[in-house]
């Protein structure tokens, strides 16, 4: 990775470069007068580029979706008009031409690049700095990192890694030059320009189809000659004669240029993906990209359209003279690295990676991650009232209202909600609630105000049975469906549905986020997934959090009034929760090492087939599983009992033969805790007083019945030796919604 320092005007800036020749024609004033992105303004610290142009940009390569529904232009003027007022706040800076340029290094690793031009701190000495200046300073800016990898073994020859550093001017005549005054080149009476230099080196040339007339030729003085051409570089442009003819090639192929970074911005747009996940969206989706797109990339990083990471780097920037040891993070999940090795790809002797993301491709320091720069969130408020939106879903009083309080959550500014991250609305509603039903008039109210929404749910299983459902919701914007192995991995939509580790794979993409089953495995207690859901949020965006029983924090902040929330304590039936009741038997382990079941246990079960339920059987230990099945099936011979769990790979289908009614009793753990429902049901939870079962897990197991209007009234059954804190918890949970729905008047009985 090339990186160097700018002087224009007389501000400083540092810079990496995918691509020197790009940033040769950026800095020598060549992008003016190209519509596309000459003229465009670009903030001084190269973060976010011009909101308002961008959003129009991408207005117009979206008029597909746009026809979809006319209102949707008029409604996308609020958040032009936002981007327009973030726009007068920045102090910005059109491309022009620089005073000075200095290329610390032409080949320097990916992490060390990055955080040198972050490291950067400059004064109006430096004006005067020659190389020997330069180098010193580069070098002690890095001096951890030459240090560390010297005691690693990958010391290297005296001056390295800044042996090339060059310092270039440019005069009036806007040739480049050196600071003794010796011209490197110029672009008058046909000398090559120092800027050119920066081309030849990186190997990169202008022409637009491999085999081109600029692949080859003699260079003969200022001029290069072919069989039946000649180009010569003169002014600003190449000019090229085919007999009487001369063609402007310059202007054309940069406009080819502007045209292919606009492309590739739209197509990474909200994205965060490695250097690999990149060049895969690019051979897929634009393939024309395929051999020029680091060009591409590098023209969107000057326009500040890009962003260009090393994947693992430190969690600040270096600062001289302050001695503190910088703890490196990887930006695609946020977790430590754990380790160092030798690197191929960078030549380091101690290159540090991350294992907790290793799953999703391997992060390293030298690894480029490639996220798009956000556009600021949109303010929903172009959605249709409460009253029409419970007509329109269907909703209940209970769901109606709670959704009325999570619209006026999105529409109106509000107070931090959160330490960090983006302001949070907490739906606390009951297993069975219908949240599914609530979350349609949020997503419509996104969706009408020009943004994109994303819901993710920690398991597949609940990924699967979402999709058709939000389909049939939202047929003019189907949402892109993301899970392990699945095929929309680079399908983009305005609605997203995934699971929650594929949102490392975004970067502030999405004005709305809706995260369903907050404290279900894995997401609950996983540092790395709470990240990445706070990651994909834009500035300024929403979060909904969804779930029937939310970690005791969030019901303390929920409680003292600092989370806004809104609790649904009935189902969308009107029938209030089962109450378990509770069977005393002996631990399961011991049961099945005598071979025998308890009476009392054996005539609930009984009760239940003979009213013809079907039967929820958990059980904390995969190991019971088989056990419990012998002894089942020699009980109870007439029906069908089969067993599950996550090790199990028929486990989808054995579903689905549960819920048909071809099984009539399945034996599992806690895996189908969650996102299965079956309409006539019945749930026994054996070892309920079990470290296992938490408060949180009892209420979502028992949530598994009485979830139909034709069966309201399941039995729940909690067997165990004694009576644990966490069984009397779930079923004063339990009570206390019921209580709260008589009170407010939506129960039917």
């Amino acid at each position: 990775m090339a990186v160097y320092v700018v002087a224009q005007g007389g501000q400083w800036q540092a810079r990496i470069s995918l691509n020197l020749a790009v940033d040769e024609l950026w800095w020598a004033g060549e992008a003016e007068g190209l519509g596309g992105w000459g003229g465009r303004w670009v903030v001084g610290g190269g973060q976010v580029a011009n909101g308002e142009s961008q959003a129009a940009e991408r207005k117009g390569q979206r008029a597909d979706q746009r026809s979809q529904t006319a209102d949707r232009k008029g409604q996308r003027v609020a958040r032009e008009s936002q981007a327009a007022d973030r726009k007068g706040q920045r102090v910005d800076q059109r491309s022009q031409p620089a005073d000075r340029v200095v290329v610390l290094s032409r080949s320097l690793p990916l992490g060390w690049a990055v955080k040198l031009a972050a490291a950067c701190k400059f004064t109006d000495q430096m004006q005067r700095w020659d190389e020997s200046a330069w180098r010193k300073y580069a070098a002690a800016l890095l001096k951890a990192e030459i240090r560390a990898e010297q005691a690693a073994g990958g010391g290297r020859e005296a001056g390295w890694p800044f042996e090339e550093i060059q310092v270039y001017k440019l005069p009036e005549d806007r040739g480049w030059s050196e600071d003794e005054g010796r011209v490197v080149g110029g672009w008058n009476g046909g000398r090559k320009a120092g800027v050119s230099e920066w081309r030849d080196r990186e190997g990169f040339e202008w022409g637009d189809e491999p085999g081109s007339e600029w692949e080859s030729g003699r260079d003969s003085g200022g001029e290069k000659e072919w069989e039946n051409e000649r180009v010569i570089e003169r002014g600003s442009r190449r000019e090229s004669w085919r007999g009487n003819e001369q063609v402007n090639l310059r202007g054309h192929e940069l406009e080819v240029l502007a045209a292919g970074a606009n492309r590739l911005v739209t197509a990474l747009d909200g994205r965060s993906l490695l250097q690999g996940e990149a060049e895969a969206l690019v051979a897929e989706q634009l393939p024309e990209l395929a051999e020029n797109w680091r060009a591409t990339a590098q023209l969107a990083y000057l326009q500040g359209r890009l962003r260009l990471e090393a994947a693992v780097q430190g969690t600040g920037a270096a600062r001289l003279g302050l001695r503190r040891r910088e703890v490196p993070r990887c930006l695609r999940c946020g977790s430590v690295p754990t380790g160092r090795t030798a690197c191929a790809a960078c030549g380091l002797a101690g290159c540090a990676y991350c294992e907790a993301c290793l799953a999703l491709g391997r992060s390293r320091a030298c690894a480029l991650l490639l996220r798009s720069a956000p556009l600021p969130a949109v303010r929903c408020t172009a959605g249709v009232s409460p009253t029409v939106a419970a007509r329109r879903w269907g909703l209940s009083a209970a769901q109606a209202a709670a959704a009325a309080a999570a619209l006026g959550f999105l529409a109106e500014p509000r107070r931090r909600s959160a330490a960090r991250g983006p302001e949070r609305f907490l739906l606390w509603a009951v297993t069975g609630a219908g949240k599914t039903e609530m979350v349609f008039p949020l997503l419509e109210a996104a969706l009408a105000a020009g943004g994109r929404a994303l819901i993710a749910t920690p398991r597949r299983d609940v990924v699967l049975e979402l999709a058709p459902r939000l389909a049939r919701a939202f047929p003019a914007d189907v949402p892109a469906v993301l899970y392990g192995g699945s095929e929309d991995r680079l399908r983009r939509s305005r609605i997203t549905l995934a699971t929650t580790h594929q949102l490392l794979r975004f970067h502030q993409a999405f004005d709305l986020v809706i995260i369903d089953e907050i404290d279900a495995f894995p997401y609950h207690n996983d540092p790395m997934l709470d990240y990445a859901a706070r990651q994909v949020c834009k500035p300024g965006g929403r979060f909904i959090l969804l779930s029937a029983t939310p970690p005791a924090e969030l019901q303390r902040l929920a409680r003292s009034g600092r989370l806004p929330h809104a609790r649904v304590p009935v189902r969308f039936h009107g029938h209030p929760l089962p109450v378990p009741r509770h069977i005393r038997m002996p631990p399961l382990y011991r049961c099945l090492k005598q071979g025998r079941i308890p009476a009392g246990l054996r005539s609930a079960l009984q009760r239940s087939l003979d009213r013809k339920a079907q039967i929820f059987l958990f059980v904390s230990r995969i190991v019971h599983i088989e056990g419990l099945l012998q002894l089942l099936r020699r009980m109870f011979p007439e029906i069908s009992i089969e067993g599950t769990s996550s090790q199990d790979p028929g486990r989808a289908e054995k579903v689905l033969k549960f819920r048909d009614g071809t099984i009539s009793l399945l034996v599992t753990t806690t895996i189908l805790e969650r996102g299965v429902t079956v309409p006539h049901s019945d749930v026994f939870i054996l070892d309920a007083d079990s470290g296992l079962f938490d408060e949180a897990a009892l209420v979502q197991m028992a949530g598994r019945a009485g979830r139909s209007k034709d069966d309201p009234a399941g039995n729940v059954i909690f067997a165990s030796t004694e009576w644990s804190r966490s069984q009397r918890a779930a079923i004063s949970q339990i009570r206390s919604m019921n209580a709260i729905a008589r009170r407010q008047g939506y129960l039917k009985s």
